[in-house]
């Protein structure tokens, strides 16, 4: 594939993702699930009206901004409300949402390009971001997660373009890095973790060094004696192929920036990842706490804590979308962010507008938050099974010579595997302690890396010799975009009969 076919792929990807996300966007006139506090919040700004939010107030910002904007614009006034506190279209409060939404798969494919310049594996990363149903209808409203996964990986794409980089211009690849950081925590506390799986990787890449540097360290553990003769076989013969990949010259082994993480030194990512997310995060809560004197920096974050941990657990009686982190992955319970019925299409679309009994209406308006699932489901088997790759790794070498042992070069998918496992991991595992009621839409910062990972599947499938190889990974990209299609009138609020929405609904804890 050439230069410019990729960049025209990239534009046909992101055109998608525009025009979906802009269809239609004034269509329900009213406020869509937590549009009641964020489009609120914004319009408040504007209004200079002092309010407590229980998050960072950085979206708020944006979204007041795009308020103000909307409201000036010649069109997308044709439908107008006071339930943000003004009078104001849905188009106002919602187009800067859509249009930063746009760039998210844009953004996932530079990341992908970044990690081994290769452009099919780039492609299909945005392609499958952009058909994903969870960011498609998080981008369509007025609230803030899509600003908390845009930043965190605007962060993470700058640190690679960083690290592909010398002196002076890797400096300031690595500030643009530390102010994203910043202001993915400054729009919620959870951006954190992409930052985490920033410091992951590089610490990783310090211990990789350390054991390539010893490679005689002894293991101290005793392998297994009980594994069946077959299973040794078996995991030998993957190992000595696995060895061949890693042998390849260092002119191959280089095509990662990962492998340039040991330059950073600790003092830069302190400073670069510390200290500059830290002074972003401070300094954008300045507007906010001009407009609310009550509480000064240290008491507003000590309420907000407080309000986190007085929310009660993952039970109905708290929130019947409540969904603890393990429900995630497999998309267990996604939320209805807005349901109506009606008796023909003709009918507004409005809060305002009373819903018809279910038995009665005739027409369903339903906008779920939920993922593709195939997307999901692949995806997830992907992470897990470069997640296996990367364990072998080290359990090999216990079988075989009782030490640790890594090749002197690692190949570029075991970068890739290590990269996209840590990241995951680290956007994941946090949410095992937190004991309130948690939702879905938490757990996007963690499943863009798992739409990497199919993507890094799908592509090692397509540049296979075998023919069988190939037909999976169409398959799987074949089943991705018709699973889109079919739950689009989910993702859009298009209407539905009764029937064509339960065929939609596969399980009841959907409903």
């Amino acid at each position: 594939m050439t230069k410019k076919w990729f960049q025209i792929g990239l534009l046909g990807i992101f055109l998608l993702s525009l025009s979906l996300r802009f269809w239609g966007l004034e269509r329900f006139n009213t406020l869509v699930f937590d549009e009641i506090y964020y489009a609120q919040f914004g319009n408040n700004y504007l209004t200079q009206t002092p309010f407590f939010n229980v998050h960072p107030p950085l979206s708020q910002y944006i979204i007041g901004i795009g308020i103000w904007i909307g409201s000036h614009l010649p069109f997308g006034q044709d439908t107008v409300h006071e339930l943000t506190g003004s009078v104001r279209s849905p188009w106002s409060y919602r187009w800067l949402n859509a249009l930063t939404g746009s760039f998210i798969p844009v953004i996932v494919a530079g990341i992908a390009y970044q990690l081994n310049r290769r452009y099919s594996f780039a492609l299909l990363a945005g392609f499958f971001t952009a058909c994903d149903g969870l960011f498609l209808v998080e981008s369509r409203y007025a609230l803030n997660n899509i600003y908390t996964v845009i930043f965190g990986l605007l962060g993470q794409w700058f640190l690679l373009l960083a690290l592909n980089n010398q002196n002076q211009q890797r400096s300031w690849w690595l500030v643009l890095a530390g102010m994203s950081f910043g202001a993915s925590v400054a729009t919620k506390w959870n951006g954190l973790w992409f930052l985490l799986g920033a410091y992951f990787i590089w610490i990783a890449a310090y211990i990789i060094q350390g054991i390539q540097s010893f490679p005689d360290t002894p293991i101290f553990l005793i392998s297994p004696v009980t594994l069946i003769k077959k299973s040794q076989i078996f995991f030998s013969n993957w190992y000595c192929k696995w060895v061949y990949l890693n042998k390849k010259s260092s002119k191959i082994a280089v095509q990662t920036p990962l492998q340039n993480l040991t330059q950073i030194k600790a003092g830069q990512m302190l400073f670069y990842l510390g200290i500059i997310p830290a002074i972003i995060y401070s300094i954008i809560w300045i507007p906010h706490l001009q407009l609310d004197r009550r509480y000064g920096f240290i008491a507003v974050h000590q309420k907000i804590l407080s309000y986190h941990l007085q929310i009660g657990g993952n039970i109905t009686n708290v929130h019947p979308y409540c969904a603890a982190w393990y429900k995630w992955p497999l998309m267990n319970r996604p939320i209805a962010y807005y349901y109506q019925t009606t008796e023909s299409v003709n009918q507004p679309l409005s809060g305002l507008q009373p819903s018809l009994p279910t038995e009665t209406g005739k027409i369903i308006y339903d906008i779920h938050a939920m993922g593709n699932p195939f997307l999901w489901w692949f995806g997830v088997a992907a992470i897990l099974f470069l997640a296996a790759m990367l364990v072998l790794q080290l359990v090999i070498p216990w079988w075989q010579q009782k030490r640790f042992s890594l090749p002197v070069n690692l190949a570029v998918d075991t970068w890739i595997a290590l990269y996209l496992v840590l990241n995951y991991a680290a956007n994941l595992l946090p949410w095992v302690r937190v004991t309130r009621c948690v939702f879905i839409y938490h757990y996007m910062s963690a499943v863009v890396f798992v739409f990497l990972a199919i993507a890094w599947f799908v592509d090692q499938c397509l540049s296979s010799y075998y023919r069988a190889i190939r037909a999976v990974g169409v398959t799987i990209t074949f089943l991705i975009l018709a699973a889109f299609i079919f739950w689009m009138p989910l993702y859009l609020g298009l209407p539905l009969s009764p029937e064509g929405f339960k065929i939609r609904m596969w399980f009841n804890t959907w409903i």
